[in-house]
């Protein structure tokens, strides 16, 4: 039986290179604009780029993520640095509303779209760009060049009417379940095979748009892919003499208890709505903006082990079926464009695993870890984590597409978070730099440390079909390659060390 989503209480409280023009039919007319090959700042130095299709309808606004155009920001302007970054996001938010409104009058009249959205938009950027100049020329060599990081334009879904995608989980061991999980691909008959359609059966995803989102926000049909038409390739990574082969599990419920809001405490600290979308909480129950390290230590928890007062923390998913939850007329809801029924997880996994080379050491207390990227779509995926599957099915990972499950199986979210850390700082300006993922080989790079990694699982039972999201910055349109997460370790040094212990130890513990 489905389990239905309550009415909740809600706390409310990289770089982008410019790559080519392109004339864009939209609403019945051409439009000029920039079109962008957006790239994420990766481990290679060498990230892919995402091209954009011309004759697409514009669909969002396109800007280059400024803190990856930063040079290293001393520790004594990062808060300032840190506020006018997340009034950036704010900007694009307010560009977006205004697009979004007058959509089809823009594609009609490239003018206005020049005059009321982009221009005003560039000037916003440029102004706070100046101001972080001034915050870290104050206490170190004022940055050059970051006018060029103002420049934003219109782009097009390029996702739209799509093939299914089949990009992989990183990091995932699906070898490693605890006793009683369902093995990938055992279990309950899936169905029929998608191959073996009855003539006129529609097949999944295509057809017509079936109305998800609201005022075109998305998501699309495009955005899902029958999980049974994906290649099954999630082999499990070989381990090493000497890995570290053992688990430590940590409960702390599916947040029952209703804990939102749309802060981001790492990447917005001390700015309300920072993150422009609502989170679900478990763990640390004093977690919001304006929480400090203090207020982490001292903050009551949900987990069973008071020892582990972490906080963990992702989008909400949705309902996309026209039904409105509390937070309609608020902040990171509904003024956002996150609309439809939060929906509760019917499960949720917090393991801790170890390293296939060798032995973890203990992560320091505080250390902010962030895995995939909330403006993917726009970005690039070159920092996706994002991994979506169903239950009996998880040798089958996609991260740009949406699974529709079949009858009795249920939508499964995986983060793998970062497991190797530079030995030194709790967080770094990016929020990326001062951890990294192992290399192929299993091991961290140069300088770094490998650590417990995080393996956040995380079920829903909603309906089979399209017809649900997570949410997001309103102009990266609920895509699903933008599902990311969070996580502050507020493990007290003893159970940590137990923890460390156990995994050194082979032992799988709770």
């Amino acid at each position: 039986m489905r389990r239905t989503s309550r009415k909740k209480r809600s706390t409310l409280a990289n770089r982008a290179i410019a790559a080519s023009a392109a004339l864009i039919l939209g609403g019945g007319g051409l439009l000029a604009v920039n079109v962008y090959a957006s790239a994420g700042e990766g481990p290679s130095g060498s990230p892919p780029t995402r091209t954009q299709n011309a004759g697409r309808p514009l669909s969002t606004i396109d800007c280059p993520e400024a803190v990856n155009g930063l040079p290293e920001v001393p520790d004594q302007a990062r808060g300032e640095v840190d506020r006018e970054l997340a009034a950036m996001d704010t900007q694009i938010t307010d560009a977006y509303r205004q697009f979004a409104d007058r959509k089809e009058q823009m594609a009609r009249d490239p003018g206005l779209a020049e005059n009321a959205v982009l221009g005003p938009l560039r000037g916003k950027r440029a102004a706070s760009l100046d101001r972080i100049g001034i915050a870290i020329g104050r206490v170190a060599e004022r940055p050059q060049g970051l006018e060029s990081l103002a420049g934003c334009s219109l782009r097009a879904d390029d996702d739209q009417g799509q093939g299914q995608g089949q990009d992989r989980d990183q990091g995932r061991d699906p070898g490693d379940r605890e006793p009683g999980d369902q093995d990938p691909g055992q279990g309950e008959d899936p169905g029929q095979d998608p191959g073996d359609q009855e003539p006129g059966d529609q097949d999944p995803g295509q057809g017509e748009d079936p109305g998800l989102g609201r005022g075109g926000n998305g998501p699309e049909a495009a955005d899902f892919v029958d999980i049974r038409s994906v290649r099954p390739d999630a082999d499990k990574p070989r381990k090493r003499r000497g890995a570290s082969r053992g688990s430590f599990t940590t409960d702390c419920g599916r947040n029952e208890n209703g804990k939102f809001n749309p802060d981001n405490v790492i990447v917005a600290p001390g700015v309300s709505n920072g993150a422009h979308h609502m989170h679900d909480y478990v763990g640390n129950q004093a977690n919001d903006a304006f929480a400090s390290d203090d207020d982490l230590a001292d903050g009551a928890t949900t987990c069973r082990n008071q020892g582990d007062r972490s906080t963990y923390y992702w989008p909400v998913l949705r309902l996309q079926n026209g039904q409105d939850e509390d937070d309609v007329d608020a902040d990171g809801g509904g003024r956002d464009q996150n609309v439809g029924e939060i929906q509760t997880p019917s499960r949720v996994t917090l393991r801790f695993v170890g390293s296939p080379v060798g032995r973890v050491t203990a992560m320091p207390r505080f250390l902010r870890i962030i895995t995939g990227d909330a403006k993917a779509f726009t970005n690039g995926d070159a920092n996706a984590n994002a991994s979506w599957s169903c239950t009996g099915f998880e040798d089958r990972q996609v991260k740009d597409k949406y699974p529709i499950c079949p009858e009795g199986s249920q939508v499964v979210r995986t983060f793998a978070f970062q497991n190797c850390w530079d030995g030194q700082n709790t967080d770094s300006a990016n929020h990326r730099t001062h951890v990294a993922f192992a290399q192929d080989d299993g091991r961290c790079p140069r300088g770094f440390r490998a650590v417990p990694q995080l393996v956040q699982r995380i079920v829903y039972d909603v309906p089979p079909g399209p017809g649900f999201a997570v949410d997001s910055f309103p102009e990266q349109l609920h895509k699903p390659i933008t599902d990311h997460g969070d996580f502050i370790n507020v493990f007290d040094e003893r159970l940590m060390r137990n923890m460390v212990r156990c995994i050194n130890d082979g032992r799988r513990c709770r």
